[in-house]
């Protein structure tokens, strides 16, 4: 399919509820922000990002932000805007994005969430479980035993005590994994079961959501020329100046490919390794994302 069909298609969703958020989702290296950018050219509108590493200052290669070319087509929020310091989880991304949506409105443009973290697309148009507020010193114990004992090891205390939650997020994912923990330790309920009473049944923002389905091997190659660029364009340069600047322990750090390149210059990796590495990680994380995308009402564009 051409992009301009890809485009026609998307609008037509777009026009099955003139007044709902539209949300391009999807895998990693799908082509979310090109749609996007799109759509918010034909439709008067204006994109709230929703990506848990673009949303930070600093981390612009290799979280993929919207090129200066991009950014010049599509007014975006939420991209860019929080100190790599200042943890964000669902609850708080929500909380920022609709003020964005609101104002988007009233400006009478359209909102477009665009981004690859699921969860907080969900946040945005149904809520959140009513689970127990955050606990500062569970937190910081969590991060200590993260430090002494791995990440590993909090993961698998997590599937001992909810394998469900457990299954959907990674080991290395020390935010989520923690919280999901806190969640048990404060109400000896698991985080899974908060969630599945909650069941995001409850819709706050009517949206129109949108994936742009790949044939695995298309998705490859374009994760493999999306990583290329990436390094080509100063990825292991960026990642040493944040580090540099005292940010080697954000949040953010940990992320697919940002993880790779700080073992690559803590010499846990060869740097002729790096590549594949990032590249390997890169499809595990797409496929985790087509999971979530599954269980949801989603009109799947195939390119």
């Amino acid at each position: 399919m051409s992009d301009a069909d890809l485009v026609s298609r998307a609008l037509a969703v777009a026009a099955e509820d003139p007044d709902a958020i539209v949300a391009v989702v999807g895998a990693t290296g799908s082509g979310k922000t090109a749609l996007a950018v799109a759509l918010a050219e034909r439709l008067g509108g204006e994109i709230v990002g929703c990506d848990s590493v673009q949303i930070y200052r600093g981390f612009d290669i290799g979280s993929g932000k919207p090129s200066a070319e991009e950014l010049s087509r599509a007014r975006h929020h939420m991209v860019g805007v929080v100190d790599p310091h200042e943890p964000i989880d669902a609850a708080k991304y929500a909380e920022m994005a609709r003020a964005e949506v609101a104002d988007i409105r009233a400006r009478g443009r359209r909102p477009i969430v665009c981004g690859g973290t699921f969860l907080w697309v969900k946040a945005l148009v149904f809520g959140l479980a009513e689970a127990p507020p955050a606990d500062e010193a569970i937190r910081a114990r969590h991060r200590e035993a993260a430090e002494r004992e791995g990440r590993a090891a909090l993961h698998a205390r997590l599937r001992e005590i909810d394998p469900v939650s457990a299954e959907r997020l990674h080991p290395n994912d020390l935010v989520r994994v923690s919280r999901a923990l806190e969640v048990h330790e404060l109400t000896g309920r698991p985080l899974s079961a908060w969630q599945a009473e909650h069941g995001f049944a409850e819709t706050l923002h009517a949206a129109n959501m949108i994936a742009i389905a790949h044939e695995p091997a298309a998705l490859t190659a374009r994760i493999e020329a999306r990583v290329d660029l990436f390094l080509a364009d100063g990825w292991i340069d960026e990642v040493r100046a944040l580090r540099a600047a005292g940010y080697g322990g954000a949040r953010a750090m940990g992320s697919v490919g940002y993880r790779e390149v700080c073992a690559m210059l803590d010499g846990a990796l060869a740097e002729s390794e790096l590549r594949a590495a990032i590249v390997r990680a890169t499809r595990v994380f797409a496929r985790r994302q087509r999971t979530w995308l599954n269980h949801a009402d989603v009109a799947w564009l195939r390119a």
